[in-house]
């Protein structure tokens, strides 16, 4: 029987993986900026549009057809991360805004668990950067195989959950005032 399953052609593959290596290097840049210490003020605005850049990157890995590689295992490309600096230095940063409270999986049901902000983004950074690592040498398709199998396995879910803590945590921080600066600056807009 023959593959039901549409390919893509090697141009759309090379575009999609072109533009996926784009956003994978923008968001661990971004990720290493915040985590240096170097933009603690712009912290949660940063991460927020990496994180939703890349997801968009993301939704357009999840939604097109399975990538599949020539070659049936993958293969060594000397991409091991060490993610506990990353995250360490990713929860100094959030201090106090690292941690939450999030539904594991809502399809299965409302079982929550603990989760970090400082944990998603070095886990996303971590899946990124294997497949940077085949995109650096020249494996285009594997890389565009890896960040789409990841996407859909590990890092769409974290990014996701880290989107949303910090889309709250930004609302609170812009939308929480005391009721007297409140009171002050709707005052102040209301003079001529």
């Amino acid at each position: 029987m023959p593959d039901a399953t549409p390919t893509m052609a090697p141009e759309e593959l090379a575009e999609v993986a072109a533009s996926t290596s784009r956003h994978a290097r923008a968001f661990v840049a971004t990720v290493a900026e915040v985590a240096s210490g170097r933009a603690v003020d712009a912290a949660i605005p940063l991460l927020l549009l990496a994180t939703s850049d890349l997801l968009a990157a993301g939704a357009r890995l999840g939604a097109m057809v399975d990538v599949v590689p020539d070659e049936r295992f993958e293969p060594d490309c000397d991409a091991d991360l060490d993610l506990d600096p990353l995250r360490t230095a990713l929860a100094r940063v959030l201090d106090g805004l690292d941690g939450y409270v999030e539904v594991v999986d809502p399809v299965l049901g409302p079982e929550t668990g603990q989760a970090s902000l400082s944990a998603d983004l070095a886990t996303v950074a971590d899946a990124l950067t294997q497949g940077i690592a085949h995109d650096d040498a020249g494996d285009h398709v594997e890389a565009l195989w890896w960040w789409q199998f990841s996407y859909l396995s590990s890092w769409g879910e974290r990014a996701s959950s880290a989107l949303r803590m910090l889309q709250l945590l930004l609302a609170h921080l812009r939308l929480d005032v005391d009721d007297d600066v409140a009171a002050e600056a709707e005052y102040d807009a209301l003079q001529p």
